[in-house]
């Protein structure tokens, strides 16, 4: 599957599930409250798929999926069955409407936990934050050295080398020192603190990593696997044997060894490899090859492969794991209201913000690493869609809250007049948003 389709199929299954979770919550709670559904529909306009229920429920899948809604019997769009009144919307109390309106958030979060529970449970595979920092990055000024294993960022414990790019990324929004602990490899325990504050306010995220200069630290030159008739298998190299030098300089990991061999390769094919053999020195003779592998640029090669880093799995029993989908809810529920806070503020940039084009993207790469990765991406996705949907903004469910908190102040309903007023502004918003994402979107695919 080509990354455009599967970038398509993947972004039309994360938003078949978290639109119906979503619609779902409101038909749910409307239904418990009395309140007549005529249809529940997943996606814009024209139906392609649909079906009358026993309820009297129109189910019906749309041509555009982007979104969904479900219909209630409400008296502003039309007279209504004097029969049926009792089940009409508007007719409810303010409670009801509330609960009714916070139902589809509700849904998304209870989703979010839910789908974080279950990836703990089966297990997510990552590597161990081993790092090494870029030379003159902020991190290598701080003091970071190659090898060290990150423990903790901003005070938050860290095991894998995602849970450190996420606090990571969550630190550089606010742009304040964050507090790093590492363990060296000789076991050192060091404090440091990494001056965020030096960097310029209102930046795309990705500015901020490659000034932070932190990556995982590249494999040792140890010849994990040695290729059948490759150079190197020709030349006597076996499994296990540490490269210690090309031509007489020296190799201090996988990707020295690499940018070594395509340096002195160039000026000849013939080349020298000093290793170490269960602690025996040994020397060989090595002709390097010029080829092409799997539609690859050409290059020189030994037929050597590199040992893979540390892997770091995070997997629970139940009870923890739910403790754990938990906790991580929480605090990605605080991230994200602090993202907003510091785009409003100025410190973070608005191009952080993505599009159905970066969700679709994010969801084929996440659909390839594995179930468990594809689960904690659904479960962000419909927790960025709860805390969306409670903002404050007319046509989105925060707005309609908003609309009924005042009711309660004021003891009456808010006038068709404001309701109306503030449809267009919302609409306004909401497009905007739409436009600049967009925006965001395809400006970063055509610089990649």
């Amino acid at each position: 599957m080509t990354s455009f389709f599967g970038s398509v199929f993947w972004l039309l299954v994360t938003l078949g599930v978290l639109v119906t979770f979503h619609e779902f919550g409101h038909y749910w709670v409307a239904r418990r409250c009395g309140v007549k559904v005529l249809r529940f529909s997943i996606g814009f306009g024209s139906a392609i798929w649909k079906r009358i229920g026993r309820d009297g429920t129109e189910y019906c899948i749309a041509a555009i999926p982007l979104g969904g809604y479900v219909k209630m019997l409400d008296a502003r769009e039309g007279e209504v069955d004097p029969a049926l009144r009792d089940q009409e919307f508007t007719g409810k109390s303010v409670w009801k409407r509330i609960a009714i309106v916070a139902a589809g958030p509700g849904f998304n979060v209870i989703f979010t936990i839910a789908a974080l529970w279950l990836m703990f449970m089966l297990g997510r595979s990552d590597f161990a934050p081993i790092v090494t920092a870029t030379p003159h990055s902020i991190a290598a000024e701080a003091g970071v050295q190659p090898g060290d294993r990150i423990l903790s960022v901003n005070g938050q414990n860290v095991s894998t080398w995602s849970d450190s790019l996420d606090a990571m990324g969550n630190a550089l929004l606010t742009l304040s020192p964050m507090p790093l602990t590492v363990r060296q490899p000789g076991g050192q325990i060091r404090q440091l603190t990494l001056p965020l504050n030096q960097l310029p306010a209102g930046k795309p995220i990705d500015q901020y990593f490659d000034r932070l200069g932190l990556s995982l630290a590249p494999p040792p030159a140890i010849a994990d696997r040695v290729k059948p008739g490759q150079p190197a298998a020709l030349a006597g190299i076996q499994g296990g044997d540490r490269i210690v030098s090309v031509n007489g300089q020296p190799v201090a990991d996988f990707d020295g060894l690499n940018k070594l061999v395509q340096a002195d390769a160039a000026k000849s094919p013939h080349l020298t490899i000093a290793l170490n053999r269960h602690g025996q020195p040994l020397a060989l003779d090595v002709t390097a090859r010029w080829e092409s592998l799997g539609g690859e640029p050409a290059k020189w090669m030994l037929g050597i492969a590199s040992p893979r880093p540390e892997p770091a799995t995070v997997q629970y029993g139940p009870v923890r794991a739910f403790s754990a989908a938990l906790a991580t809810t929480w605090r990605n529920t605080r991230q994200t209201f602090g993202m907003i806070g510091s785009m409003l503020d100025g410190h973070a940039s608005t191009k952080n913000i993505s599009s159905v084009i970066g969700i679709a993207q994010y969801a084929n790469a996440s659909a390839q690493m594995g179930l468990a990765w594809f689960l904690q991406f659904l479960a962000m996705v419909s927790l960025s869609l709860a805390i969306l949907n409670l903002l404050p903004i007319p046509v989105l469910d925060g707005g309609h809250l908003l609309y009924y908190l005042i009711e309660l102040v004021k003891g009456s309903p808010v006038s068709e007049q404001v309701m109306v007023v503030g449809q267009y502004i919302g609409l306004v918003l909401l497009f905007s948003l739409v436009g600049w994402t967009l925006y965001n979107d395809i400006h970063r695919t055509l610089l990649s």
